[in-house]
């Protein structure tokens, strides 16, 4: 620690974002890319169809499959189309009889992903979407899932710390916000840092708090502990509210009403709000019930209300309890780190902060290289902390742009029928980020930049055309269509290719400024030669 406060801040600054940085920097842009996961989703399913159909119409055609194809299951669970997301899916639970043992527990459940235009079953790629990227920026993928969380906790609390800290580090915290200066060396990646940092920092400071909050009984379940011991279930019945389950069996058989009836109902019940999905427990029972789930729209907490209806009677039965304070204040902070809230613009903004917080996290590990290099410098060699910090840099920094571009490749590139092909998609992303490591390490210098900047621009840039060679939804197809979900993903993924040419072409002709050290030695390099010339010209003159 140095002496002085302020010091002390700026050294606890520097170790706890050096020290999280690059595994942050996944976590940061994998949370960015999930804003657009329902978009992500879409494009790496090209064979699903835009929906043109309204919601009673699909949620019929669910029914109808269900009934042919599920007419034994004990419940249904439906997913209707959204604005965001074509697909109709469904899963129904089969009775025990029924189930196949082969197949362990994924033996008493069936799905399947309709059109919802025709009502007929569609069979789409194998693949997790943008599903991979929400899942992967807190569960970290191969890593087990409780140490995953335990991990992005505490690099989240040393977010939390670093952000603190910076704020109180910096004296003229809003004249860094407009102060840039280019081609300065070390100062301007202090600038860039600096404005990164400033430019979103409500954000920064809420996304990382929201973050921590979402696992907050995982991180502290003490309380939890000592008021419900070991009954974890009347906890979460109790603070989560929620429809309890269905346990009586099915009695009898009975024609239930039509469904665009119940549909209606739970509209008028909520104002107008749309309907989401439905689940049916015990079909075609004279006891079924049906529960309607209510869609996201400007509704800030993550808790769904969901109303649940009589099939036979329509009778209202229950509807979600209201929130107390605490599960109210804890929705609310959830909904904001997830931001399903937020229409097209809103959603636009969060992306964009997002961005900046990955610019942030990535100036600010390369930060610590380039203030370290003038002190190896003078020694005349680059000591093992410094490589190893150069390697990761380049690992993460250059390499995760070429993982995310080599995912969506996988999508297109990998065979339909490819078993486990989800997994294998996934293997791409991280093969692609392990050979980028590996090449970082082997020669972390400055030239591994560029190459690596170079191979993530014409990745990114070149999957349009891959799109294009592979699939019926290319840009001459939803341009043409209007359809700007997916070419607007098309569009952006050149942009993203732009953008790292150019950082590639900038690192490739960047010259390090001279330091105080070399500045000195070339003055008095310049002077030596200087003083033979001007004698020489003295001598001349006599």
């Amino acid at each position: 620690m140095k002496n002085g406060f302020r010091q002390s801040m700026a050294w606890l600054h520097t170790w706890t974002g050096l020290l999280v940085g690059w595994l942050l920097l996944l976590i940061f842009m994998a949370g960015t890319a999930s804003y657009y996961r329902e978009e992500i989703s879409r494009w790496m399913r090209p064979e699903l169809p835009r929906s043109t159909v309204s919601t009673d119409e699909a949620a019929q055609r669910a029914a109808d499959y269900l009934l042919a194809n599920a007419p034994q299951a004990e419940s249904w669970f439906v997913t209707l189309p959204q604005p965001r997301n074509p697909a109709m899916q469904m899963f129904w639970r089969l009775p025990a009889e029924l189930a196949d043992p082969a197949k362990g527990r994924r033996g008493a459940f069936g799905d399947a992903t309709l059109d919802p235009n025709t009502g007929t079953e569609l069979k789409a790629r194998e693949t997790r979407g943008g599903d991979f990227f929400y899942r992967l920026h807190f569960d970290l993928h191969y890593i087990p899932v409780l140490w995953a969380r335990y991990l992005v906790g505490f690099c989240a609390m040393f977010m939390l710390v670093a952000i603190i800290t910076g704020v109180i580090t910096h004296k003229k915290i809003f004249k860094d916000f407009f102060t840039f200066r280019k081609d300065k060396g070390l100062r301007s990646w202090l600038d860039f840092h600096n404005v990164s940092a400033v430019m979103a920092l409500p954000y920064h400071a809420m996304i990382t708090y929201t973050g921590i909050v979402t696992l907050m009984i995982m991180y502290l379940p003490w309380g939890v502990n000592a008021a419900y011991g070991t009954d974890q279930d009347a906890f979460y019945a109790e603070a989560f509210g929620g429809l309890p389950e269905v346990t009586a069996p099915a009695e009898g058989k009975a024609a239930p009403l039509p469904l665009r009836q119940l549909l209606d109902s739970a509209r008028t019940h909520w104002h107008g709000t749309e309907v989401a999905g439905f689940s049916v427990a015990n079909p075609g029972a004279a006891n079924a019930v049906i529960d309607i789930r209510q869609r996201d729209g400007k509704r800030l907490s993550i808790d769904t209300p969901a109303l649940r209806y009589d099939m036979v009677t329509g009778a209202l039965l229950q509807e979600t309890p209201p929130s107390g304070g605490a599960t109210a204040t804890r929705g609310v902070l959830y909904g904001l780190h997830l931001a399903r809230f937020a229409d097209w613009g809103l959603r636009a903004l969060f992306f964009l902060s997002g961005l900046t917080g990955c610019l942030m996290v990535a100036s600010g590990v390369v930060l610590w290289a380039v203030k370290e290099r003038p002190k190896h410098a003078k020694s005349g060699r680059t000591g093992f902390g410094l490589r190893l910090v150069d390697a990761l840099n380049i690992g993460a920094v250059a390499g995760l742009p070429i993982a995310f571009a080599a995912y969506f490749w996988g999508n297109r590139l990998l065979p339909l029928g490819l078993a486990e092909r989800s997994n294998a998609e996934a293997n791409v992303f991280f093969y692609a980020w392990g050979a980028s490591l590996l090449a970082a390490f082997l020669w972390p210098k400055r030239m591994m930049w560029a190459w690596q900047l170079y191979i993530g621009a014409a990745a990114f840039a070149l999957i349009p055309l891959v799109n294009a060679l592979t699939t019926h939804a290319h840009l001459g197809v939803t341009l043409f269509n209007g359809d700007w979900a997916l070419a607007g993903f098309d569009l952006s993924m050149i942009a993203f290719g732009a953008m790292l040419a150019l950082c590639g072409w900038r690192m490739q002709r960047w010259t390090p400024p001279l330091t105080a050290a070399e500045k000195k030695k070339r003055a008095a390099a310049a002077a030596a030669t200087k003083a033979p010339a001007d004698a020489v010209e003295a001598e001349a003159s006599a």
